[in-house]
């Protein structure tokens, strides 16, 4: 599926990228939707949007910096997360993390969470699957002013060891101890002290319509005699005539 029409020069330059910086080789990792513990609790667009988001990591995509789209191999960080939403449906989105991370902040929604280092964080308690999370230092971004570098989706927890997943696209990242590069399912981590990169906060995707119910698991209620008595006495009190 072609998420974006890419001119024929900037083909070239993805190309060229990709032999000249391409030695690593395609290593991904997929699950099931229904891996995650949160997933059947979620409202219908969330299980949608990790749906879509888990399709792509079967295509065995690498990680090719300035693509957003299948059709050259692999994709950038921005570039997943933006093809990802367009499946979705979502029209007009951001293209590079930055943006991605203005267009959360004007919406009122963004929480901060710079430099937090651990997962138990409360900070990171709002934390739910389908919401966009944003570092920065991965990389050198110029002028940017925050210099946002790094935008993935948190996916929620698998239920076979308890951890926190997220998908996106990278070089290096990791899952499970296995160094992942390409379009993928990664640990859900942030950053040690002691890294130049820093994990800064975390919205739900603005226009994500999150309005359904979300279905939760009622507890079974322990039959009552006393109690299903005094309703058969009052329900023929109701019908019986005056």
């Amino acid at each position: 599926m072609k998420c974006f029409i890419i001119p024929s020069w900037v083909v070239g330059l993805t190309l060229l990228s990709f032999a000249t910086n391409g030695a690593e080789k395609v290593s991904v990792v997929s699950i099931k939707p229904e891996d995650l513990v949160e997933y059947e609790t979620q409202p219908e667009s969330v299980r949608k949007l990790i749906e879509v988001s888990l399709s792509l990591t079967k295509k065995k995509l690498g990680y090719q910096f300035g693509s957003n789209s299948p059709d050259n191999w692999g994709m950038d960080c921005s570039g997943t997360v933006q093809c990802t939403l367009k499946m979705f449906g979502m029209e007009k989105v951001p293209r590079s993390s930055w943006d991605f991370y203005e267009w959360v902040k004007a919406s009122g929604e963004l929480r901060p969470a710079r430099g937090v280092t651990t997962l138990d964080d409360p900070l990171l308690a709002d934390l739910k699957p389908g919401d966009l999370l944003f570092w920065e230092g991965t990389y050198e971004t110029g002028d940017r002013s925050p210099p946002i570098s790094h935008v993935m989706i948190f996916l929620g927890t698998l239920k076979e060891d308890g951890g926190g997943v997220m998908f996106g696209a990278s070089s290096g990242r990791r899952y499970r101890g296995k160094s992942i590069h390409g379009v993928s399912v990664f640990d859900w981590a942030v950053p040690s002290p002691k890294s130049v990169s820093k994990f800064v906060g975390y919205a739900p995707i603005p226009g994500l319509k999150v309005e359904d119910e979300v279905l939760v698991a009622k507890p079974l209620e322990k039959p009552n005699p006393l109690k299903s008595a005094l309703e058969k006495f009052i329900k023929k009190s109701e019908v019986s005539p005056p």
